[in-house]
C-alpha cells in the first residue's frame, strides 16, 4: 500500500446528532440524483457514458442509504465526513461498511429475533402507551442494516465495469469504464477508455485488461500519466481516448474545505441568505486522445506507444437557482473560469425536523 492510500480518523469530522444525519444524507443523496440527471440532460457525456455514470452513482447512493440506516440509532459510533476538498463520507466509512457485511451472520446472531422485537414494539406502543427505548430502536435499525444491505452493491475503492463493443467506431471499437474512490481526495471518480486491440482476441485479453486497470488506474492522477501507464502495461491494447470524471467536491453546510465556493455557501447560510439545505456540486472532466504513436525499446523488444494530445479540462458547477444568484453576487470571477455558465438544478426543501 502506498502512502497516498493511508487514511486516518484525523482526516475527518463526525456527525454527532440524528438531525445532522438526516440533513446530511438528504443533501448528499439529492445532490447525486441531480448530478446524474444533469449529466444526461445537458449532454455533458455521450449517452452510453451517461448510463454508466448513472450506474456508478446508484452504487454510491445505495452506500449512503446503508450509512444512514447504520448510524441513525447508533449512539456509540459516529460517521466521519472528510475535511479536505470532498464533502463526502471519509473512505474509511466505505471500508468499515464492507467489513461489517462480511461478518453479517455474526452480528445478526447477537441481535433479538425479528418477531420478538415486533411484538415488544406493539406491546410498548399500544398496550403500555410508551415510546420505544432508544436501545431497541438501535437494535431494530441494526437488523434492517444487516439483513437488507447487499455487499455487492456497496461502492468499493475500485469498481470495474465491463467491456462493451461499439458497433459504430472502427478506430476504437471497444469501451471500458471503471470507478474508484480516491483515498487522498475522498471523492468518487469515473473513467472511460475507448480502445482497439492489435492481433489479439478480446476474450483472451479481457482479464489482463481488468488486472492492469486496477493496478495502474485506481487513484486520481494526471490523465497523461494514467494513459501512459495503461498503454505501457498492455502492449496488445491500443487506447484511443481516455476520459476521467471527478464527481465533486460537494459544497454544503457540512463541508470544511478552503474552497471559495464552499466558503460562499457557508457565509450565506450564516447570514440567512441561504437555507441550511443549500448546496452546490463541482464537476470536472479531463479528456485526452491519441494523435499517433511512437516506438520504444530496441529491435528485439520494441513496443508502440500512443502519443497523447494535451489534456482538455472542462469544469462545471451545479447548484439551485438561489445559490447561483449568491455566487454571481459574491464570486463572479470564479464563475467566469468555468467551461460554461453554472447549471441550475432543483433545490432541496427540508421540512421542520429535517
Amino acid at each position: 500500500m502506498s502512502i497516498n492510500q493511508i487514511v486516518t480518523p484525523l482526516d475527518s469530522a463526525v456527525l454527532e446528532t440524528k438531525e445532522q444525519y438526516k440533513v446530511y444524507f438528504k443533501i448528499v443523496t439529492h445532490a447525486f440524483e441531480e448530478l446524474v440527471k444533469s449529466i444526461a440532460d445537458k449532454r455533458l457525456c455521450s449517452e452510453i457514458e451517461a448510463n454508466f455514470v448513472k450506474q456508478y452513482c446508484e452504487l454510491i447512493t445505495y452506500s449512503l442509504e446503508a450509512f444512514r440506516i447504520k448510524y441513525l440509532y447508533d449512539d456509540e459510533e459516529k460517521m466521519r465526513i472528510d475535511l479536505t476538498e470532498s464533502g463526502f463520507p471519509n473512505y474509511l466509512e466505505f471500508r468499515y461498511l464492507y467489513n461489517d457485511l462480511e461478518l453479517r451472520q455474526q452480528h445478526i446472531g447477537k441481535l433479538p429475533k425479528v418477531e420478538e422485537l415486533k411484538q415488544e414494539f406493539l406491546d410498548t406502543l399500544l398496550k403500555n402507551k410508551r415510546p420505544i427505548p432508544e436501545r431497541r430502536l438501535q437494535q431494530a435499525a441494526s437488523i434492517i442494516y444487516y439483513s437488507s444491505v447487499e455487499r455487492q452493491y456497496i461502492f468499493k475503492r475500485f469498481v470495474q465495469g465491463k467491456i462493451v463493443e461499439l458497433g459504430n467506431n472502427a478506430e476504437a471499437p471497444y469501451l471500458i469504464s471503471w470507478a474508484f474512490y480516491d483515498v487522498t481526495h475522498n471523492r468518487p471518480f469515473i473513467c472511460f477508455m475507448y480502445f482497439d486491440l492489435y492481433k489479439e482476441k478480446l476474450e483472451a485479453y479481457r482479464q489482463r485488461i481488468y488486472q492492469v486497470l486496477e493496478q495502474t488506474a485506481d487513484r486520481n492522477m494526471d490523465l497523461d500519466m494514467m494513459a501512459y501507464a495503461i498503454d505501457k502495461r498492455l502492449p496488445k491494447l491500443l487506447p484511443k481516448k481516455i476520459r476521467k470524471i471527478d464527481l465533486g467536491p460537494l459544497h454544503n453546510v457540512f463541508a470544511k474545505d478552503e474552497l471559495i465556493v464552499t466558503h460562499t455557501v457557508l457565509e450565506a447560510i450564516i447570514k440567512k441568505t441561504l437555507d441550511l439545505s443549500a448546496f452546490a456540486v463541482s464537476l470536472r472532466m479531463d479528456e485526452t486522445v491519441s494523435t499517433g504513436d511512437f516506438a520504444e525499446g530496441n529491435f528485439f523488444s520494441k513496443q508502440y506507444l500512443q502519443v497523447w494530445a494535451p489534456t482538455k479540462v472542462s469544469t462545471y458547477l451545479l447548484a439551485p437557482h438561489r445559490v447561483i444568484q449568491v455566487f454571481y453576487d459574491n464570486i463572479p470571477e470564479a464563475l467566469h473560469e468555468l467551461t460554461q455558465e453554472p447549471i441550475e438544478i432543483s433545490a432541496l426543501k427540508l421540512q421542520n425536523g429535517a
